[in-house]
C-alpha cells in the first residue's frame, strides 16, 4: 500500500524551547531552517505565552502561517544523553528560501537517528572490524590501531603511493569546512597522497577546470540575480527538481513578472519585463514544464539538442552574436584577452550547429537574440548563465565549459547585476585543504589503478563509488576479488596477535589484495567490501559550516547527539593521525612521526579554527561566535571585514572587472567542436539503439544513501525509474512498472519502466546512482583528458525480464507534468 505516516497529532513547541540555526544538509541551495528542542515531558499550549510562535492557536491560522509544521518535521532524539522533542522547520526570515521547504529538507527531522521512533536505524554506531567471517563491533582504540599499523606497513613497503584515498570535497551532510580540512591536513600535509579521488568521479580534479583556468570562479553571482535577469539560460540542469527552492523562490517570480519592483528599484534606468528562459537539454524535464506554466510558452525556449552537442550549439551562438554586433566590446577590451583567437578557432555557423544538434536554425538564432540582443532602449540585456551535470558530466567537459563561459564573457554578463555564469551544483560546498598541487594534472585515474591491482590500502570517506563511478561493473568485480583476499587471511589469524595479523594482511596485499577502511554514517555498497568501518557524525550531530550556491556561509549548530560512538570526520582524521604517529614512534621513525603532529583538536571548532579561520580567504574574520550572530542568512564569501561585530561579505564576484588570473583579465578559450570526445562513446552510439540519459529526481537525495531504508522514498521508487517513449515501449512489448535490463559492452543494470509521452524515440532517462539499479554499470571508462567522467552520453540495449511485480502495483505512472493553461 502507499506510504502513510499514521500521525494524527503533534506536540506544540513550548515558548521556552531551544532554537538552533540550521542550514539544510542536502542540496546546494542551502535553505535556512530552525531546529527546536525541548524536554520529552514538556509541551507547549495554545495561549500566546505558552508557545514559541506567541500566537493564539485556538484561532484558525492563515494558509502560509509560520505556526505550522508537518509530521516529517518532528522526531524524538537524544540531546546530552536524554530524549528530547525536536522540530526542524523552515525559517521564514532566511532570504534563501523565505520559509519554503523542499521534499528533502522538509524531512530532515524524520531522517534523523531516533531510538524512540526507530528512524534511520541503519546508522553506523560503533567501529566495526572484520573477524571470523563478519564485521563485529570493537573499540575505537582497537580499530584505529589496526588501521594505523596496516597503513604504516604498506607505506613502508610501497611508499605513500601505496595508500589510496576516496574523499568527499563538499559541504552539507558528511562534509563541511571542518571535515574537508581534517581529511586534507591528513592526506595533503602530514602525507602527500597522489592516488586520491573525489566522491563522484575517479580522480582528484575540478569539474570546472576550464572556468577556473579562464579566471572565472564557478560560483560568482547571487540568487538575487535570477530575479534581476532579463533572460535566464540553463544548460544541462533541471533546477525545478534539484535546486527546488532556489528555482521556486528566485526564478519563478521573475518568470511570472513578480520581480518588477525589485528590478525597478535596482535597475531603474532600464526597460523591464518578465524574464525569458532558454533551456538546453535533450530531455523535456519538469523544469521546462514548470517554466511554461509560470511564464507561458512564448517566453520559454527549449532547445532539445542531440545528446552531447552542447559545444557546437554554444560556439554557434557566440559566432552569431559576434556577427550581429551583440557582444560587449568595451567589456571585452577592458577586462579580457584572447577573444579574437577564440572567436576564430571556435567559429561555427548556425546552419552547421543546427545539423549537429538536431534543432532548428531559427531556434538557435532566437536563443541568441534572447540572451544577447540589446533591448529596445539600447541597454545591454542582462543574462544569467547556469549549468550543471548535463554539461559538467557530458561530452568534452573542458571545452564545453569553456564555450559557455566564452558566451557569458562576450556578452558582458559576469560581475553585473542579473548576470553570472554559474554552476547550479549538487551538494553544498565546504572546501578548505592544504595545497594539492603535488598531485599534478591530469590527476591519477584512481579507479583504473585499483582495477589494475595497484595500491595496498584504501581509505574511503563518505563515498560509495559502487554506485557513483563509471565502469562500475568492472570496478566492483576487481575490487571484491582484491578485498576478499584480505578477508580470507584475516579469518586465518587471531586478531589478538596484532603483529601476526598485520603480517598476514601484508602477505595478501603482496598477492594483489587490498585492505579497506570505510568512514561513513551508514552502511554502503562499497562498505560491504571493507575490513574496518568507522562511524561518522553528520550535520546537526556536530557543529558544521558550509556555503551554498551563492557562497552564503552559515553554521549549522549541533542540536542532537550522534548515534553511539560516532564522531565528526575531522576528529576521526585526527585520531587516525594520532594512531599513525604513535605507530611510527614505536618503530623509531621519529622524523616521519613528527609530520603527524598538530591533530590535537578537542572538537570540531578546533578543526575549523585550524583550517578555515587560518587558511580561507577572509577566514580571519570568521569564527563560530561570529557565525552564530549572522543566523541563517550568514554572509557571502569571501569575508572582507567586520562591522559592529558582523561579518561583511561579497554579494557578487568580479564587480570590479578584475578576474582570478595573473594580470586580472579573464581569458577567452579556444574550444573547437570535435564530436563525441571520450573513448568508446561514438562506438557505443553506433552499436546500441537507446540513449541511457540519467540524472536525479526531486524526492531522492544524491545516491539515496539516507533514502535506501526510508519507506517514504522506497515506497515511491522501489526501483529506479527509466522514462521511455510510448512507441518504443510498444516495440519492446513492455508496460508501465515492468522491470527491464539495460545493458551494453560495459555492463548491465535494471530499472522500472515509466511511460513518458514527451520522451523522444530512442532516448530514455534513468535515475542515477540508485541502489537497486546502478546506472554507472553501463557507463564505459571513457573520460576527457583531465579524467572528468562522461556519465551522460551512454547508449545501450533494453529488454524486459519481468512483468510489473507486486511491489510496484500501488504506484502511479501518471505523467509528471502538469498542464499549461
Amino acid at each position: 500500500m502507499a506510504f502513510k505516516r499514521h500521525v494524527d497529532r503533534l506536540p506544540i513547541i513550548p515558548a521556552g524551547a531551544k532554537r538552533h540555526n540550521v542550514t539544510c544538509q542536502f542540496c546546494i541551495v542551502g535553505c535556512g531552517y530552525n531546529a527546536y528542542t525541548w524536554p520529552i515531558n514538556e509541551q507547549g499550549g495554545t495561549s500566546r505565552d505558552e508557545n514559541i510562535f506567541q500566537l493564539d492557536l485556538t484561532e484558525q491560522q492563515p494558509a502560509d502561517t509560520d505556526a505550522w509544521y508537518a509530521p516529517s518535521m518532528y522526531n524524538v532524539v537524544k540531546q546530552n544523553g536524554h530524549d528530547v522533542h525536536m522540530v526542524i522547520k523552515p525559517d521564514y526570515e532566511c532570504v534563501v528560501n523565505s520559509g519554503l521547504a523542499s521534499a528533502r529538507g522538509g524531512r530532515m527531522a524524520e531522517m534523523s537517528y531516533s531510538e524512540a521512533r526507530s528512524t534511520q536505524q541503519q546508522r553506523l554506531t560503533d567501529p566495526m572490524v572484520w573477524r571470523q567471517g563478519m564485521k563485529v563491533p570493537t573499540s575505537w582504540e582497537d580499530a584505529l590501531d589496526l588501521v594505523a599499523k596496516v597503513t604504516v606497513a604498506v607505506i613502508k613497503e610501497q611508499g605513500e603511493d601505496g595508500l589510496f584515498v576516496s574523499a568527499f570535497d563538499h559541504g552539507g551532510a558528511g562534509g563541511g569546512y571542518e571535515n574537508t580540512w581534517g581529511t586534507g591536513k591528513l592526506y595533503f600535509e602530514a602525507m602527500k597522497i597522489k592516488n586520491i579521488r573525489i566522491h563522484n568521479r575517479p580522480a582528484y580534479n575540478s569539474e570546472v577546470h576550464a572556468s577556473r583556468d579562464m579566471g572565472v570562479g564557478e560560483l560568482n553571482n547571487c540568487y538575487e540575480d535570477a530575479e534581476l535577469a532579463d533572460t535566464l539560460m540553463v544548460v544541462g540542469a533541471n533546477p525545478h527538481e534539484t535546486q527546488t527552492n532556489y528555482f521556486l523562490n528566485h526564478w519563478i517570480p521573475n518568470l511570472k513578472g513578480q520581480s518588477m519592483a525589485k528590478k525597478q528599484e535596482l535597475l531603474s534606468d532600464e526597460e523591464h519585463a518578465p524574464a525569458r528562459i532558454v533551456i538546453v537539454d535533450p530531455r523535456r524535464s519538469l523544469t521546462v514544464n514548470a517554466c511554461e506554466v509560470a511564464a507561458s510558452k512564448k517566453n520559454v525556449l527549449h532547445l532539445a539538442i542531440q545528446s552531447g552537442s552542447d559545444l557546437a550549439l554554444l560556439n554557434a551562438m557566440l559566432t552569431y552574436a559576434a556577427e550581429q554586433g551583440w557582444i560587449d566590446e568595451d567589456f571585452i577590451a577592458a577586462h579580457t584577452e584572447g577573444f579574437a583567437a577564440a572567436r576564430l578557432a571556435n567559429s561555427m555557423s548556425v546552419e552547421q550547429a543546427a545539423e549537429i544538434c538536431g534543432v532548428a536554425a531559427s531556434d538557435i538564432i532566437k536563443a541568441t537574440s534572447w540572451i544577447a540582443e540589446p533591448k529596445s532602449d539600447g541597454h545591454r540585456r542582462r543574462t544569467m548563465f547556469a549549468y550543471e551535470k548535463g554539461l559538467i558530466w557530458g561530452n568534452d567537459n573542458y571545452r564545453s565549459n569553456a564555450a559557455y563561459v566564452n558566451l557569458a564573457l562576450a556578452t558582458g554578463n559576469i560581475g553585473r547585476e542579473g548576470g553570472g555564469c554559474v554552476r547550479l551544483g549538487g551538494h553544498q560546498e565546504g572546501y578548505v585543504r592544504p595545497s594539492d598541487d603535488f598531485i599534478g594534472r591530469p590527476a591519477p585515474y584512481v579507479d583504473k589503478l585499483l582495477i589494475e591491482g595497484r595500491g595496498g590500502v584504501h581509505h574511503i570517506w563518505g563515498c560509495d563509488h559502487y554506485k557513483t563511478t563509471l565502469n562500475a561493473s568492472e570496478f566492483k568485480r576487481h575490487y571484491n576479488e582484491r578485498t576478499n583476499k584480505v578477508k580470507a587471511v584475516m579469518d586465518s589469524v587471531p586478531s589478538g596477535d596484532r603483529d601476526a595479523q598485520v603480517e598476514a594482511i601484508l602477505g595478501a596485499i603482496r598477492d594483489g589484495g587490498l585492505f579497506v577502511v570505510d568512514m561513513d554514517i551508514v552502511p554502503t555498497k562499497i562498505g560491504e567490501a571493507a575490513h574496518v568501518l568507522l562511524p561518522a557524525a553528520t550535520s546537526g550531530e556536530m557543529n558544521l559550516t558550509s556555503m551554498n550556491g551563492e557562497r552564503r556561509m552559515r553554521l549549522t549548530e549541533r542540536y542532537m547527539d550522534p548515534p553511539g560512538q560516532a564522531m565528526p570526520d575531522c576528529l576521526i582524521a585526527a585520531r587516525i593521525a594520532n594512531a599513525m604517529e604513535a605507530t611510527l614512534r614505536e618503530q623509531g621513525d621519529e622524523a616521519y612521526a613528527d609530520q603527524f603532529q598538530g591533530f590535537d583538536w578537542q572538537n570540531e571548532e578546533g578543526a575549523f579554527m585550524d583550517g578555515y579561520h587560518q587558511n580561507a580567504a577572509g577566514g580571519e574574520f570568521v569564527d563560530y561566535e561570529a557565525l552564530r550572530a549572522m543566523g541563517n542568512n550568514g554572509f557571502q564569501e569571501p569575508a572582507t571585514g567586520l562591522e559592529e561585530g558582523r561579518i561583511v561579505g561579497s554579494k557578487r564576484l568580479y564587480t570590479d572587472g578584475v578576474f582570478s588570473r595573473e594580470g586580472g583579465k579573464a581569458l577567452f578559450m579556444e574550444a573547437q567542436w570535435r564530436g563525441l570526445q571520450a573513448p568508446g562513446k561514438q562506438e557505443q552510439k553506433d552499436n546500441y539503439p537507446f540513449l541511457i540519459n540519467n540524472g536525479r529526481a526531486n524526492l531522492v537525495w544524491q545516491s539515496a544513501y539516507l533514502d535506501q531504508d526510508n519507506e517514504f522514498v522506497t515506497d515511491r521508487w522501489p526501483y529506479p525509474f527509466i522514462e521511455m517513449n510510448l512507441q518504443d515501449m510498444d516495440e519492446l512489448d513492455v508496460a508501465e512498472g515492468d522491470l527491464v535490463e539495460v545493458w551494453n559492452d560495459a555492463g548491465s543494470t535494471q530499472a522500472m519502466v515509466y511511460p513518458t509521452p514527451s520522451a523522444k524515440r530512442g532516448e530514455t532517462f534513468m535515475l542515477f546512482a540508485f541502489p537497486t539499479g546502478v546506472q554507472g554499470n553501463v557507463v564505459n571508462e571513457g573520460t576527457n583528458e583531465l579524467i572528468i567522467p562522461n556519465y551522460k552520453q551512454t547508449w545501450g540495449n533494453i529488454r524486459k525480464f519481468s512483468a510489473k511485480p507486486r511491489s510496484v502495483n500501488h504506484l502511479s505512472f501518471k505523467s509528471k507534468e502538469y498542464p499549461v493553461l
